[in-house]
């Protein structure tokens, strides 16, 4: 497959993710929430890691390749406390697109941290990003 059609699912499934969330916490603490749904990932992702064989790998990942995982599991995890208790607090449809503000961020940090080139096109489908995410939250 296309890595474009692993992003459409991704994109789908994230949806589902804000929808079935915010049907789920309702009257459960929003830290409580995350931590019963890191369960289920985890159990998920070692399943198919298990099933695939893929774990035989661990032994030769490098401690920089760790290290980044580790960071990057800590940045998800604060990520999901924060959606989850704004997604208490507010609406899905509101709390979502503000989220979705990580694209922006995203691209940012790719031009900084990773040295990535953007083009015209891409600083205005941003600066549109914004401005749609602005106005859906005022909405």
């Amino acid at each position: 497959m296309h890595w474009i059609v692993y992003a459409l699912l991704s994109a789908f499934f994230a949806s589902l993710t804000a929808i079935l969330a915010k049907i789920g916490i309702k009257d459960v603490n929003s830290n409580l929430a995350t931590a019963i749904r890191t369960i289920v990932i985890l159990l998920f992702a070692w399943g198919i890691v298990l099933y695939q064989g893929t774990f035989r790998q661990l032994p030769t990942l490098s401690r920089f390749s760790v290290f980044f995982l580790v960071l990057s599991g800590l940045a998800t995890g604060a990520s999901w406390l924060f959606y989850f208790k704004a997604l208490q607090m507010g609406n899905a449809s509101q709390v979502a697109p503000i989220d979705k503000l990580s694209i922006v961020i995203t691209i940012l940090l790719s031009v900084i941290i990773l040295h990535e080139h953007i083009s015209l096109l891409i600083l205005l489908g941003v600066l549109l990003m914004v401005a749609g995410s602005i106005l859906v939250a005022l909405g």
